[in-house]
């Protein structure tokens, strides 16, 4: 019997092969219709162009107040309780006035008893000198034995010191039934009360704090970028926003030679020249100082430098962030052929004025320059972004 063949049959190897390929390119097909994923838009940023302010970096404009060059606290010398205040807060005092009494019952008692014990101790000295004198005159004439002699001469040298100790202990009763009334050493005013009548004190307690007549400080804190501006005896010009119109010169007469270890600034004191009555202690001022060149702050001085700019710039507070511990804002850098779109850049800045709500940026930036005002702690530096204008701007005006 004759084996026939369909003409449809095929070995099942050609079968398995035919099928594979079909597989590979039905996955190939499908592969090649897939799309590849759209690139990531850029975030949307609130960033506005600065302009120059118009002004030279002539001056460094600080804030400060008026103080005294001197301030003491007024302090009973002994303890007691106060039964009269005879100031108030703002009142000017003379020297040598009294502001205010302890009850004084307790040191005129002791006075008093240290008063008697010297009129004791005075009367025993009399007698001890006539004693010594009866003596050395019958010692003369051999009527007594040289042993009293001495004995007398002992008791007389004691009386004497007795006499004299009671004479300091009057002395220093006195002078503590004095204390009880408080006196102002100096001329000035009273800037701050701090115990009450009927309070009990202790001595050296404060009572008030005087500000004394005569030299008046303008103080400030001063930023390390700033810093290099002044010096000892360098003058500066003083303007007071309770006096519009005017400005008055001061020196810096004191500088302190390490920051403060929160707030990373120094305190500077100027003292005014002729201040006059209207100057008024607490008035705030605004302190023009010469400003350090470009060349004198580090890190900060190469874009300005670049184009020969030493003008200043204002912009909102938020703009500000730090790049370490120097302070920084994100400037965006626009993009080839993208309007509206750029690229995130961390630039050190010097801030030579914080404001309210804006601060005036020294060094760093450009004009045109457009800087990121919000968000600024939440972006990071090379991010591509695209720039929207704030949706309230006056939210941003100085």
């Amino acid at each position: 019997m004759r084996q026939q063949f369909l003409p449809h049959a095929r070995p099942a190897h050609l079968r398995r092969a035919a099928f594979a390929l079909a597989l590979a390119g039905i996955v190939a097909l499908a592969a090649c219709s897939k799309k590849e994923p759209p690139a990531p838009a850029p975030r949307p940023v609130v960033a506005v162009a600065v302009q120059s302010d118009g002004s030279a970096l002539a001056a460094a404009s600080l804030p400060g107040d008026v103080q005294a060059r001197y301030s003491t606290p007024l302090s009973f010398r002994v303890g007691g309780k106060i039964i009269e205040r005879r100031v108030r807060l703002g009142d000017v005092v003379k020297n040598g006035q009294i502001v205010a009494r302890l009850d004084p019952a307790d040191a005129q008692k002791n006075a008093a008893s240290a008063q008697a014990q010297l009129e004791a101790a005075q009367h025993g000295f009399v007698y001890a000198k006539q004693q010594l004198d009866r003596d050395q005159a019958q010692a003369k004439e051999n009527l007594i034995a040289p042993a009293q002699l001495e004995q007398t001469t002992n008791a007389y040298a004691s009386a004497a010191a007795q006499r004299d100790q009671a004479a300091q202990q009057a002395a220093l009763s006195k002078d503590q039934l004095q204390y009880t009334a408080l006196v102002a050493d100096h001329a000035g005013v009273i800037t701050a009360e701090q115990a009450d009548t009927g309070q009990n004190v202790s001595a050296g307690q404060a009572v008030y704090n005087l500000a004394w007549s005569g030299d008046i400080d303008v103080v400030c804190d001063v930023p390390e970028s700033a810093l290099a501006a002044l010096s000892i005896g360098q003058t500066a010009k003083v303007t007071l926003a309770a006096l519009p119109g005017r400005s008055f010169t001061a020196r810096v007469r004191e500088l302190s030679p390490a920051a403060d270890p929160q707030s990373r600034t120094y305190r500077a004191k100027l003292t005014l020249d002729n201040a006059g009555p209207d100057v008024r202690l607490g008035m705030t001022a605004d302190i023009a100082l010469a400003a350090a060149s470009p060349s004198d702050s580090s890190g900060n001085s190469d874009a300005n430098s670049a184009t020969g700019e030493s003008s200043s710039f204002t912009v909102p507070a938020t703009a500000l962030f730090h790049d370490g511990t120097q302070p920084a804002v994100w400037v965006v850098r626009p993009a080839d052929n993208a309007p509206g779109v750029g690229t995130l850049e961390l630039r050190r800045v010097t801030v030579i004025r914080y404001n309210e709500r804006t601060i005036v940026i020294g060094q760093g930036l450009k004009n045109g320059e457009r800087v990121v005002l919000q968000g600024v702690h939440t972006v990071t530096a090379g991010e591509k972004v695209h720039v929207i204008p704030p949706l309230h701007p006056e939210d941003f005006a100085s």
